[in-house]
């Protein structure tokens, strides 16, 4: 293990890969830019690829990931760490992790990068963090890994991301001092979606592993797959959404992160329509910068409702870009795994791994989130209509 300030970001050129990469800077990190693609590594330490205000903003796209004037002095006085490698050639994945204190993996299609990169992470004896969204390469990393990294009190956290880690994480919160519900209910409030183009690959190989026209639920404490066309209905948003048709059963990686370590049988997730459409036409383009750090105008909104009984508790959350702010999220996952601030070992979800709530709140420069009680008294909220901030 090397300087804990250094991490190897695999597939740093990528869309959300460029976003870490400047959260890792900002925060005062050194990444170590890794990538199959020699000359794009280079654009993107020297803030040189053709990116639009791109992921550093209109001030740091010139200074490139490291620094202020193109040679890349950088925050630590070296040019920038640039390490080629390819998850099918093991030994270039060992190098590119030589000296680095943790691996955040944003490279997909995680069902094939996954595996290689935290086999790479384990002989290297580091943390794996990955931003996948893939539900079965979620699956197989918990399959595979479990038993394994938890025998060498090895730290993976699969599916620090928007999808996956950021619902688990609103989950738990909201749950609070309940260690079960009934049900845990997740709907995606969209403003619009401009998939990437890993976005898309990834998508067509989970259709590809689970077979055409597939769909995935889980329900009975179990993922069970149907033929059938997942339901429409109307979700009541919070303000400013308000109600909004959503298509049912959009299922997304927190139906893998969230019954990893919470007793829910029924978990589902809803995606509103429109954004739903925008992910399905083929002429949608990708995402668009608008301001200075590289965010598209895509807001979201997501609401969660675990329910128990009676008595139902929400949590609330609001932001812009769903990729831009996977950066904060898996970034503030590695730091408080470098830092010891963890409360599991092996593989484990963001709201196993971390202190949910305030995990959160270290996010508030990035989100906002509200957390609401009904049907009981608790200290720690209000009842719906005067949510109480983290």
């Amino acid at each position: 293990m090397g300087s804990d300030r250094t991490v190897a970001v695999f597939g740093a050129y990528g869309h959300t890969g460029r976003f870490v990469v400047a959260e890792l800077r900002a925060r005062g990190f050194r990444p170590v830019l890794v990538g199959r693609d020699p000359e794009k590594l280079k654009a993107l330490a020297y803030g040189t690829e053709a990116h639009g205000a791109g992921a550093y903003g209109t001030e740091d796209r010139a200074a490139g990931a490291y620094g202020t004037d193109g040679r890349a002095a950088g925050a630590y006085g070296t040019a920038p760490d640039i390490r080629t490698a390819s998850a099918d050639d093991p030994a270039s994945v060992d190098r590119a992790l030589i000296g680095a204190a943790a691996v955040i993996n944003c490279a997909g299609p995680f069902a094939t990068t996954a595996a290689p990169v935290i086999e790479a992470a384990l002989r290297a004896g580091i943390p794996y963090l990955d931003v996948a969204a893939e539900i079965e390469a979620n699956l197989d990393t918990f399959a595979h890994y479990a038993e394994r990294a938890h025998a060498s009190q090895a730290l993976i956290v699969p599916a620090m991301a928007f999808f996956g880690g950021f619902g688990d994480l609103l989950a738990t919160a909201a749950m609070g001092d309940w260690t079960a519900a009934d049900e845990v209910h997740i709907a995606y409030g969209l403003s619009s979606w401009h998939p990437t183009a890993g976005t898309r690959t990834a998508g067509a190989v989970s259709r590809e592993r689970r077979g055409a026209g597939r769909r995935i639920r889980y329900t009975e404490g179990r993922l069970e797959h149907r033929d059938d066309a997942p339901p429409t209905l109307e979700w009541p948003f919070p303000e400013p959404l308000g109600p909004r048709t959503v298509i049912g059963e959009f299922t997304m990686a927190d139906v893998v992160t969230v019954p990893s370590h919470l007793a829910v049988p029924e978990v589902r997730t809803y995606m509103t329509a429109e954004a739903a459409r925008d992910l399905s036409s083929p002429d949608t383009p990708a995402p668009a910068a608008v301001d200075e750090r590289g965010r598209s105008d895509q807001r979201f909104l997501v609401d969660v409702v675990a329910r128990s009984g009676g008595a139902e508790r929400r949590a609330v959350a609001r932001g812009q870009d769903i990729y831009a702010v996977t950066a904060p999220l898996v970034v503030e996952a590695a730091e408080r795994v470098l830092t010891g601030r963890t409360r599991a070992v092996g593989v484990a979800s963001a709201g196993r791994m971390f202190d949910a709530p305030d995990f959160l709140r270290a996010l508030s420069p990035h989100i906002s989130v509200e957390l609401f009680t009904q049907g009981l008294s608790s200290g720690s909220c209000r009842a719906r209509g005067g949510g109480l901030p983290l």
